[in-house]
């Protein structure tokens, strides 16, 4: 069992653990001291106790998520880790993957939590600029060639100086070239429904859009407060039934899925913003939350833009701005067939 002052040998320097500050059933997070005169950094360790309890092929998904992490965030050009947690090192111990990652203040999920106990709302204006941030880190995810698929409050890191946000933990990462389904992967209280209610196969196919959906939900939660009821059911229905939870809510529902955004939802939401911004934000959250993905816009930009609308932002066709998730450096992505793509 690691402890607080275990040291933990890294590729580039070792690390005393000081105390734990995360965690879950796949992995834990300790503060930790590195090589003298550098900051405090999280290390990332796989659950070694629920690992021993773990059947082989599920020990075999762990490692490989952790590797595929590991992989992912050094894959990233400097100027791209604005919005994505910086890995600073990395290694093994124990037989097992480790990550060195910066340590940031805390995660919307406790940061939300706070506001609620003190009775405070989120400002619109912060709620929205989170969405923007978390639009572009999703942008970058995606031109590497990446769905994300595990967008939620605790995996959304909070700079509590800088008044921003980055995206971590990216080990349910799935190509975006493989078109095949898969199993499931995600946390159902966010996930998008093509990642909860499985296709006849009883494999799961998802892609880029599949984030905006959660985008979407973590949207509504900023706003109003509290979660969907559809990512509320489904995580219920996951906790008592597991996937088989699928069929169960398809069952009340006729058969078909649910709808993502009730009538009194979309009030909800409507009633806390100012009457400028409502039509522009209802029309985006609408959007995000479409059952059929295809419905859903298709890529960061359409996001962007969309946003502007709510914000009352205009920029002029062709404007460079260094806030735009796709156009920024006028880099291929993996959205556009990695060729550059042009302003419509």
């Amino acid at each position: 069992m690691t402890t607080a002052d275990a040291i933990i040998a890294l590729e580039l320097g070792h690390y005393r653990l000081r105390e734990q500050i995360g965690g879950s059933a796949y992995g834990i997070i300790w503060r930790a001291s590195g090589p003298q005169a550098t900051r405090d950094v999280a290390i990332k360790l796989i659950n070694r106790e629920q690992m021993a309890r773990a059947l082989p092929a599920q020990r075999e998904r762990w490692i490989a998520a952790a590797d595929n992490e590991i992989a992912f965030l050094r894959s990233l050009e400097p100027w791209d880790e604005r919005h994505i947690v910086r890995l600073l090192d990395s290694g093994w111990h124990q037989g097992l993957p480790v990550l060195a990652l910066e340590l940031m203040s805390s995660d919307l999920g406790r940061h939300m939590a706070a506001l609620k106990g003190r009775g405070e709302p989120l400002p619109l204006a912060q709620a929205l600029g989170w969405i923007a941030q978390l639009n572009q880190a999703l942008a970058k995810v995606h031109q590497y060639g990446w769905r994300y698929l595990d967008l939620k409050p605790a995996n959304v890191l909070l700079d509590a100086h800088l008044n921003t946000v980055k995206l971590a933990d990216f080990g349910t990462n799935r190509a975006l070239d493989s078109l095949q389904p898969h199993s499931y992967a995600g946390t159902a209280n966010w996930q998008a429904p093509e990642q909860f209610f499985p296709a006849g196969d009883g494999a799961y196919a998802t892609g880029a859009r599949s984030d905006y959906f959660s985008l979407g939900a973590l949207l509504y939660f900023l706003v109003t407060g509290a979660p969907l009821r559809f990512c509320s059911e489904c995580g219920q229905a996951y906790r008592e039934h597991h996937v088989a939870g699928a069929d169960l809510l398809r069952g009340r529902n006729g058969g078909e899925i649910p709808a993502a955004l009730q009538p009194e939802e979309e009030q909800r939401f409507a009633a806390t913003l100012p009457a400028d911004k409502r039509d522009a934000a209802l029309e985006l959250l609408r959007a995000l939350l479409q059952i059929d993905p295809a419905r859903r816009p298709r890529h960061a930009l359409q996001i962007s833009r969309m946003l502007n609308a709510v914000q009352g932002v205009k920029t002029a066709r062709g404007t460079f701005d260094a806030a735009d998730p796709v156009l920024a450096m006028r880099r291929p992505s993996a959205i556009n067939g990695w060729q550059t793509m042009q302003a419509a």
